[in-house]
């Protein structure tokens, strides 16, 4: 992220992120909570776009803003509750944007992620496709290293990851243990005031240590889910603060997350592991949709037993993720029912059985690359998500004590769980529908005789089958003749050819897991 100082001229390029640092001259008791900074960006053709600013210790403000313009001039002014404070108030500036000299990654290509038009999948900010494919990395903030999060993010990236969900803070009320992320039972602290329920005294140097995590996971093309405090279970399930922080608190900490890291790929888990109508979560969604003009995905995750559906018609709200909990069994009728909610918001299952959760064995395996098929194709066409018991707490070693054993995986730390075979498998699905026009396709259960299925009418058909075989046509019309047959334990095109007629089915052997792609343009 390159840095400017107010009234300078920066030069910089489209979806690359700018950092303006405002001083202020005088001392606040409580700046994070006593002073709001933001700054109004003016683009010469008109668009204006409206940044929070942070408060990064002592007497600094940051600003972080990417142009969404591919190239001109943008002035900027900034503003404050806090007129008295000149050094806050009034300042501006001028930020020139040019083409990008390199290709840079996808988002730098493309543009940060946004909700496709029918509201059902992921697209960049030109309209490119986009699938989730998210790792479940929850205490990554507050327990990782810089070095053991570049050796996460490179086996991630190596497999085909491109999100991690992340508690920024360490929730648990009542959690003690030595402040170092190296010691049994250690963990840093965003806020000194979270054991009694509040957030208002924030640690800046915990949040500079997570913009350097952060930045690590990005360059590896991998976007973090953000989720402010924690609703359910936590991380050793000892009271989070979630429901209790007053909504307020909730709502600017939500502002905070949007300032500090919302010029960047970013996904916001507004509520996770709880009902969904808890105040905190409605206060906070409606502070992130007021403040994030870049319009990226925000959404809620729910605990196992519950309606799935809160705040559906919120124009804050994008997307609903369900939990099917951590007992080994495939549900994908969560999915397909939150299909059927209205207005549409794009769905997936946010947290299956964590591989080798509670004993050896469970979810292991090609039972992650079951589910995760069986998940996308019964509707949750925003992507998929995979957990390993021990990574997601980001248990040091084997031998750590502390945790809850039903969620710990046997003889394992998290860095043996990073090596679990079911990763690979979902994380595989990136590449087989790398390409693919996948935006606001839907679950059809028409076109073929397959048991899961979806479709793009006339462009895309995607389905799987665990035990593969010849896939009869029942809608000809709406499965394109070329096709492809993949094998998802191996990522292996195992057949691909143009059926002679439209009648024709989709040649396999059969006894095996298969995904059949029709798709007019990838075919041969």
């Amino acid at each position: 992220m390159s840095r400017a100082r107010p009234d300078a001229d920066p030069v910089t390029a489209p979806w690359r992120g700018t950092e303006i640092t405002l001083t202020g001259v005088r001392d606040h008791a409580n700046p994070y909570t006593d002073v709001d900074v933001w700054a109004d960006f003016t683009h010469e053709s008109g668009t204006v776009l409206r940044r929070p600013a942070f408060w990064d210790g002592g007497r600094d403000w940051k600003i972080r803003f990417a142009s969404p313009e591919p190239a001109g001039r943008w002035t900027w002014r900034s503003d404050s509750n806090c007129l008295t404070d000149e050094g806050l108030s009034g300042r501006t500036g001028t930020l020139d944007v040019r083409p990008a000299t390199d290709d840079g990654d996808s988002f730098h290509r493309h543009g940060f992620w946004r909700m496709s038009p029918g509201g059902r999948s992921l697209v960049h900010a030109d309209g490119t496709p986009a699938l989730l494919v998210a790792d479940t990395a929850w205490a990554l903030p507050w327990r990782a290293t810089e070095e053991q999060v570049t050796q996460y993010a490179a086996d991630r990236r190596a497999k085909g990851f491109n999100a991690a969900l992340l508690m920024s803070v360490q929730p648990d009320m009542d959690a003690r243990g030595p402040r170092d992320r190296t010691a049994d039972e250690g963990f840093d602290v965003g806020f000194e005031d979270l054991p009694a329920g509040h957030v208002n005294v924030l640690n800046p140097a915990y949040f500079q240590y997570l913009d350097r995590l952060t930045g690590i996971l990005r360059d590896h093309g991998i976007v973090p889910v953000l989720q402010p405090l924690f609703h359910g279970f936590g991380w050793k399930g000892l009271r989070v603060a979630g429901p209790v922080v007053p909504p307020q608190e909730y709502a600017r900490y939500c502002r905070y997350l949007v300032a500090r890291y919302g010029a960047a790929p970013t996904v916001y888990l507004v509520g996770a592991d709880g009902e969904g109508g808890e105040p905190q979560i409605a206060a906070g969604g409606a502070e992130i949709g007021r403040w994030d003009g870049y319009r990226q995905p925000c959404g809620i995750h729910y605990r196992p037993h519950s309606a799935n559906r809160a705040h559906q018609s919120e124009s804050w709200l994008h997307f609903q993720w369900c939990q099917t909990g951590h007992m080994g069994g495939h549900v994908q009728e969560r999915v397909a029912d939150m299909w059927r909610n209205t207005p549409p918001k794009a769905i997936a299952n946010g947290e299956p059985t964590y591989e080798n959760t509670g004993r050896p064995g469970r979810a292991s395996g090609w039972w992650q690359g079951h589910e995760a098929w069986s998940n996308l194709c019964a509707g949750g066409t925003m992507g998929v998500v995979y957990g390993a018991a021990s990574l997601w707490q980001w248990r040091l070693h084997a031998d750590e004590p502390g945790h809850e054993d039903h969620f710990l995986a046997e003889h394992a730390g998290w860095r043996e769980a990073l090596d679990y075979e079911g990763s690979r498998h979902v994380g595989r699905i990136s590449r087989i529908l790398d390409g693919l026009p996948l935006t606001d396709m839907r679950p059809d259960w028409r076109s073929t005789l397959a048991p899961r299925g979806l479709s793009v009418p006339g462009e895309l058909y995607l389905c799987y089958a665990e035990e593969g075989g010849p896939l009869i046509i029942t809608d000809p019309e709406n499965v394109p003749l070329p096709y492809r047959v993949v094998d998802p334990r191996t990522g292996a095109t195992v057949r691909v050819g143009v059926r002679a007629t439209a009648g024709d089915p989709v040649p396999d052997e059969g006894g095996a897991p298969r995904v059949y792609i029709c798709h007019a343009r990838r075919g041969s």
